[in-house]
């Protein structure tokens, strides 16, 4: 299995803001045992919602907006599949993965 983008970060004392965030979604879904949704919605941000994500989208809950430059920061510190991030020396395992919702295509970060 090859590391994540993410494994580079695990050595160094700075952790990236992008993988602070998500890791603070990770720990609203972890309290309660939902995924974190990252959907775009245009050129400059991206919505985030926590629920599951096998539901409708009025099911999920909206949880704001990160900037796209943030955004396409976890996607590429990520991987489909198993993930292991260190964020502020606190360790988080997740699966991303990519699924449909309302005819939008998501990210999804489901912490396992």
């Amino acid at each position: 299995m090859t590391p994540s983008n993410a494994a580079i970060f695990q050595s160094q004392s700075c952790t990236p803001e992008s993988l602070r965030t998500l890791a603070g979604y990770l720990e609203r879904a972890l309290d309660e045992g939902e995924s974190v949704v990252l959907m775009r919605i245009g050129t400059h941000v991206r919505s985030v919602y926590v629920g599951d994500p096998s539901s409708a989208l009025e099911d999920l809950r909206d949880e704001g907006v990160v900037p796209a430059e943030q955004a396409d920061e976890m996607l590429a510190l990520t991987r489909i599949g198993l993930n292991r991030i260190t964020a502020d020396d606190q360790q988080y395992r997740f699966l991303r993965s990519v699924r449909y919702i309302a005819d939008r295509q998501v990210v999804v970060f489901t912490p396992t």
